[in-house]
């Protein structure tokens, strides 16, 4: 694999790519490639660094020029594993949270209550189709924190005194 031609005389391009989040995993999505080193040598080394930085949804590639037989397989595994844990405690990361988007088909007279609780909760992406509800209905459609769902469909159902569609996807 060749990343770019910046890197003309690349050796071996190893990467393992953790995808799921460890809040709430939903199985452990996990790929790792060693290019061409030994088994295990490369790609898994990666991953460890990876899963004891704390950090996810992260691809770290590691471009070795040099090395291979010379460093047999446990100076591989310390090269590749190292230089990535290097890498992760010196980068900078931010917070991403996972937003769950959410429609609720509601009447016109409890929007004022439902926009209350929605800016409580501080919901994003709100948006209101007055064309899909019927009998004096609208539909709103929003984004919410992954972590905030149920507390927002519990707060939405105690102070709306109907019965109220809510649509999760």
């Amino acid at each position: 694999m060749h990343l770019s031609p910046s890197f003309p005389r690349q050796g071996y391009v190893s990467y393992p790519q953790l995808l799921g989040l460890q809040a709430f995993w939903v199985g452990d999505q996990f790929r790792s490639n060693d290019d061409g080193a030994p088994f295990g040598t490369a790609g898994k080394p990666i991953y460890s660094a990876i899963e004891s930085s704390g950090i996810y949804r992260v691809t770290v590639v590691v471009i070795r020029y040099f090395g291979g037989i010379k460093l047999g397989t446990g100076g591989l595994v310390w090269a590749y594993g190292g230089v990535a844990a290097e890498c992760l405690r010196s980068v900078p990361t931010c917070v991403v949270k996972s937003r769950v988007p959410m429609g609720i088909d509601i009447s016109y007279d409890l929007l004022g209550v439902l926009y209350h609780q929605l800016q409580s909760f501080k919901v994003e992406d709100i948006k209101q189709d007055y064309d899909t509800g019927k009998n004096n209905t609208t539909m709103v459609t929003l984004r919410v924190d992954y972590d905030k769902v149920d507390d927002l469909e519990e707060a939405i159902r105690a102070n709306c005194a109907r019965d109220i569609s809510i649509h999760k996807r």
